[in-house]
C-alpha cells in the first residue's frame, strides 16, 4: 500500500497520458528499485535521493528518540505522583499542567521558546542543528518542544493503571504493604510491572505523532531534518523526492506500531487474555 502511494506520488511528475499496462510495468520497475534501497536522482540538484536521505533521517531520527526519551522520564513519574496523589493539589497542578502543555500549538510554543532562550537570554542559537556529544544542553532544549506535548498521554495511562492499582481493596498493593515493604519499593517491585503494559500500545501512535510534531520543529528551528527535505522537495516539486520521504516514513511509523503490538503481546496479561479468548 505504502508502495502504490508513493509511486502515485511519483507519477504526478508525468503529464502525458499512458495506458494500464504502461503504469503496471512502471510500478513493478519502481518496486524492484525500491527493493534494493534505489529511490533514483534528484530533478532539482540531480543528486542521488538516497544520498540526501542519508543526511536527513538521522537528524529527525536524534530528533524524535531524544524527545520522546525525555517524554517518558517525565510523564511516567508524573503519573504515577498523579496516581497516588489522586485528588489533591499535588494531582490537580500536574493535571492543569499537562493539559495546557497539550493544548498550546506546537508552533506558536516554538516561536516562545526561541524569543526567550535565544534572544531574551542569549542560551541557545535561533536555528540549525547542534553536536550531539558536546551540545547536549542545547539540543535537550530544543527536544522539550516535542517532550512538552507528548507527555500527557503517557501520565494519563500510567494515572489509570496506577490508580487502579492503588485502591485499598487492592490484593496486591495489601499483600506487598503487610509484608512490611515500602512504598518505593512496592512501586519498583510491584505496581510499576503491572501498570506499564497499558502504555505499550500507545508508544506506537505516539511516536507516530511526534514524527509530525518534529517536522514543524525542523521547519521553525531550520533543523536540517526529514521535514525541512520534504518542504525543499515540495517547493520545488521534486516528486521523486517526495514519494521517498512519504514511503520512508509511512514504513517507519507501520514498523514501530507492529513492534509495539508484539511487544504489547508478550506481556504476561496480554498472553493469559489472548489465550483466554482462544
Amino acid at each position: 500500500m505504502l508502495s502504490l502511494i508513493s509511486f502515485n506520488v511519483s507519477f504526478l511528475a508525468d503529464h502525458e497520458p499512458q495506458s494500464n499496462i504502461e503504469k503496471v510495468n512502471a510500478y513493478l520497475i519502481y518496486l524492484n528499485k525500491l527493493l534494493q534501497g534505489d529511490f533514483g536522482i534528484s530533478s532539482i540538484n540531480n543528486q542521488p535521493i538516497r544520498e540526501q536521505l542519508k543526511m536527513a533521517f538521522p537528524a529527525t531520527m536524534e530528533l524524535c528518540v531524544l524527545a520522546f526519551s525525555l517524554s517518558l522520564l517525565i510523564g511516567i513519574p508524573l503519573g504515577i505522583i498523579a496516581g497516588m496523589t489522586r485528588g489533591k493539589w499535588t494531582d490537580i497542578t500536574i493535571n492543569v499542567v499537562t493539559l495546557v502543555g497539550f493544548s498550546v500549538p506546537a508552533f506558536w510554543l516554538a516561536l516562545l521558546l526561541m524569543l526567550f532562550f535565544s534572544l531574551q537570554l542569549g542560551w541557545l542559537p535561533i536555528s540549525g542543528r547542534l553536536d550531539l556529544l558536546y551540545q547536549i544542553k542545547r539540543v535537550t532544549g530544543l527536544a522539550l518542544i516535542d517532550t512538552w506535548l507528548s507527555q500527557s498521554p503517557y501520565r494519563k495511562e500510567m494515572m489509570i493503571s496506577v490508580i487502579q492499582l492503588l485502591l485499598p481493596i487492592t490484593t496486591l498493593a495489601m499483600a506487598a504493604a503487610t509484608r512490611g515493604l515500602s512504598r518505593l519499593t512496592i512501586i519498583r517491585r510491584h505496581l510499576l510491572h503491572n501498570a506499564l503494559p497499558p502504555i505499550i500500545p500507545k508508544l506506537g501512535l505516539q511516536f507516530s505523532a511526534m514524527l509530525t510534531l518534529a517536522m514543524i520543529t525542523e521547519i521553525v528551528f531550520n533543523w536540517p531534518g526529514l521535514g525541512n527535505w520534504l518542504l525543499e522537495a515540495i517547493r520545488q516539486g521534486d516528486y521523486d523526492a517526495i514519494s521517498t520521504g512519504v514511503f520512508v516514513i509511512g514504513a517507519l511509523v507501520v514498523v514501530i506500531n507492529v513492534m509495539c503490538d508484539i511487544l504489547s503481546m508478550m506481556t504476561p496479561l496480554k498472553r493469559k487474555e489472548w489465550y483466554a479468548i482462544r
